[in-house]
C-alpha cells in the first residue's frame, strides 16, 4: 500500500524537490502550507494541499484530522518549515523552533504520531568546524552555533530530542543549491558578469549539496532502523575552494574571463551592518547581515557524511560539477523569458 506522506513547509525552495521526490516514489503526497504560501513549485496535480497556522496548534490539530478518511494518518512527516534570513532575528527562533513545537503539539492532540518524522535542520547547528588543521566537521562535534539561526536550530533539535514518543530522524545539510534557490544565484550572476567576490583572505573549504539530493537523501532514511533517532550530516563527499567552485561555474556559463576578487573581512563586517539596518527600516529580510557575516566567515565547511554512507547507503547522484550545469541552465531559461517580456 502507498504510504502518506506530510511535507510541513512545503512551499520552499527545497520543499518543492521534497514534494517532487515523494510523488516520485508514489506515495500519497500532503503539502503542509500556510494560506499565503506561493505554490510557485508545488504545481503537481496530484499534491493535496493542508493550510495551517503555524501559530495555532488546534487549528493544525483539526486540519490534520480532516485532512485523510477515517482510520488513516501520516504515515511520515517530514518538517522542512524554517527561516534563514529574518529581519527581526527573534523570527529565527519563531519560526524555526517554536512552531516545531507547535506541530509535535498538533500531532499529538490529533493522534497522529507517524512512523517516522524527519527534521530538516541545518549544518550551520553546529557551529565554526576546526580553522586550523580543516579536519571534517562530523555528527561528534560538540553544537556550539555562532548565529542566530544555527542557535534556533539546535534548539529545535535538541527539543526533538526530548520527545520520547516521536520516532524522529535529523538531517543537517551544508549548502543547499540548485534552480530556484537565490542566494547561490547571486554568485551565478556575480561570476556571468565576470566578477567572484570571495570574502577573506584565508584558505576557506566549501561544501554543497544538490536539492533533489537532499530530497533523496530524506526518504533513503526511511527505509531502515538503524536511522531511528539519529542525526546526519548530508552533503556532498567533497569539498571546494572558491577558486574550484569559480571555475565549475565560469566553465558552465561559457565565461573565460572572470576577476577573482576577495574582499577583506572588515569591509564585509561593515556592509553586512549596514545591508541589515537597511532591511530592518524597510521591514525586508536581506541576503546581506550579520548573521550571514558569521557564516560566509567561517573558513572550514569541510564535513564527513561517513555516518550517513554507513546507515543509509547515502549516494549523491549530483557532484557540484553536474549541479551547476543544471543551475546554469535553468538560469539561463529564466534570463530569455525575462527578455521575452
Amino acid at each position: 500500500m502507498s504510504k502518506n506522506v506530510l511535507i510541513i513547509g512545503a512551499g520552499g525552495f527545497i520543499g518543492g524537490y521534497i514534494a517532487d521526490e515523494s510523488l516520485r516514489r508514489g506515495f500519497t503526497t500532503g503539502a503542509g502550507v500556510r494560506e499565503s504560501t506561493s505554490r510557485k513549485f508545488l504545481s503537481d496535480p496530484r499534491l493535496k494541499f493542508l493550510i495551517f497556522d503555524y501559530e495555532n496548534p488546534e487549528q493544525m490539530s483539526e486540519t490534520l484530522k480532516e485532512s485523510l478518511p477515517a482510520g488513516e494518518k501520516w504515515d511520515y512527516v517530514i518538517h522542512n518549515l524554517g527561516a534563514t534570513k529574518c529581519t527581526n532575528f527573534n523570527d529565527f527562533n519563531r519560526i524555526n523552533y517554536e512552531y516545531l513545537r507547535n506541530t509535535i503539539e498538533a500531532l499529538r492532540k490529533s493522534d497522529m504520531i507517524p512512523e517516522r518524522f524527519v527534521l530538516i535542520s541545518s549544518l550551520s547547528a553546529l557551529g565554526p568546524g576546526d580553522e586550523e588543521n580543516f579536519s571534517p566537521i562530523t555528527e561528534k562535534q560538540i553544537p556550539l552555533p555562532n548565529t542566530r539561526y544555527g542557535v534556533s536550530k539546535i534548539k529545535a533539535e535538541t527539543f526533538l530530542e526530548s520527545c520520547g514518543d516521536i520516532p524522529w530522524t535529523i538531517l543537517r545539510p551544508t549548502g543547499v543549491y540548485g534552480p530556484h534557490e537565490e542566494d547561490y544565484l547571486m554568485m551565478i550572476k556575480s561570476i556571468d558578469s565576470h566578477w567572484d567576490f570571495g570574502v577573506g583572505f584565508k584558505k576557506q573549504l566549501l561544501t554543497f549539496i544538490y536539492a533533489a539530493d537532499l530530497a533523496k537523501a530524506v526518504f533513503d532514511t526511511l527505509k531502515t532502523e538503524k536511522t531511528l533517532r539519529q542525526k546526519y550530516i548530508i552533503s556532498e563527499p567533497k569539498a571546494y575552494t572558491q577558486k574550484e567552485f569559480r571555475q565549475i561555474v565560469s566553465e558552465k556559463l561559457g565565461r573565460k574571463f572572470v576577476i577573482p576578487l576577495r574582499l577583506p573581512l572588515w569591509i564585509v563586517g561593515i556592509a553586512s551592518w549596514i545591508a541589515e539596518k537597511y532591511g530592518v527600516a524597510k521591514m525586508k529580510a536581506t541576503t546581506l547581515n550579520s548573521d550571514k557575516f558569521k557564516i560566509m566567515k567561517q573558513r572550514n565547511w569541510n564535513c564527513s557524511v561517513e555516518k550517513a554512507q554507513n546507515d543509509f547507503d547515502f549516494k549523491t547522484d549530483y557532484p557540484l560539477e553536474r549541479g551547476i550545469e543544471e543551475t546554469v541552465k535553468h538560469y539561463r531559461e529564466e534570463k530569455q523569458k525575462s527578455k521575452k517580456k
